[in-house]
């Protein structure tokens, strides 16, 4: 059921809110990176692509069935727009959804992404009470995967098959949390 209710969520660090029209700015400049945009499903992102995105994101709510519902990633002691993460809530499996994650280059490094997704999760299990959360990441993003196993998350065993992405052939991992391992911790 869609969260309209919700505005933000807060870390040490770190604000999980929604996108506000002053993101624009520093959201392209991480999207158009060729380094940030390498394992993501966009390219060449402009001002126009963001100004249709941030607008799009404040008319849905999280958990929207069959919906992405992008969070911006705000630095608390600056106010600084940092980075997104995501919530697909699944709409034939109610209880499960996807999560992705995106920091500008400048901000990785630090550890936000984890509490970030640290933060999404406990939103998740506990406020929206999912039961399992999945994550799928290039093979070859190994901060991403190292994100995702810091948390706890376990790397579904099933071997995908390699396909074509943005000109280079690569594979995915599926990782998976459920509510009761976030909830027993490390």
């Amino acid at each position: 059921m869609p969260d309209a209710d919700f505005t933000r969520l807060t870390t040490e660090r770190l604000v999980i809110r929604r996108f506000q029209p002053g993101d624009l700015d520093n959201f392209v400049a991480y999207r158009a990176d060729p380094h940030i945009a390498r394992f993501q499903s966009w390219e060449n992102f402009t001002q126009a692509d963001g100004v249709r995105f941030i607008e799009e994101m404040t008319r849905q709510n999280p958990d929207t069935p069959g919906e992405w519902f992008q969070f911006a990633i705000e630095e608390k002691s600056t106010g600084t727009m940092i980075g997104d993460c995501a919530l697909h809530a699944y709409a034939d499996r109610t209880g499960e959804g996807e999560i992705g994650f995106t920091l500008a280059s400048a901000h990785q490094g630090r550890n936000y992404a984890r509490e970030a997704i640290a933060g999404l999760l406990d939103y998740v299990f506990g406020r929206l009470r999912k039961s399992q959360i999945d994550a799928l990441t290039d093979a070859r993003n190994v901060r991403s995967i190292a994100v995702l196993e810091r948390l706890g998350f376990a790397r579904d065993g099933a071997v995908r098959e390699a396909m074509e992405f943005k000109g280079e052939i690569c594979r995915e991992y599926l990782y998976v949390m459920t509510r009761e391992t976030w909830r027993a911790g490390p």
